[in-house]
């Protein structure tokens, strides 16, 4: 009986402890991110937040390099044609 209790304690602890040491990797990883995910894609604004990619966005000629420019209301476009040559 005493072997018993004594196993089911020790279980109940490691299985504590993994929870816990989980728990603090995921909160880790979502906390101490910069960006919020995701990566730009040359020629394409598709599911692209500017906000999130200020490196990109912030100077006008790294977006130009991606092929985007920004109209005068600020919102970001990309540039017709053929913007790589």
């Amino acid at each position: 009986m005493i072997g018993s209790k004594a196993l089911s304690t020790f279980l109940l602890a490691t299985a504590l402890g993994a929870l816990a040491a989980t728990s603090a990797v995921a909160s880790d990883n979502s906390s101490s991110r910069g960006n919020h995910g995701g990566y730009v894609v040359p020629g394409s604004l598709d599911g692209v937040n500017p906000a999130y990619h200020p490196d990109i966005f912030g100077n006008p000629a790294v977006a130009a390099e991606y092929g985007f420019v920004q109209s005068r209301d600020g919102v970001w476009h990309v540039r017709g044609g053929d913007w790589r040559r």
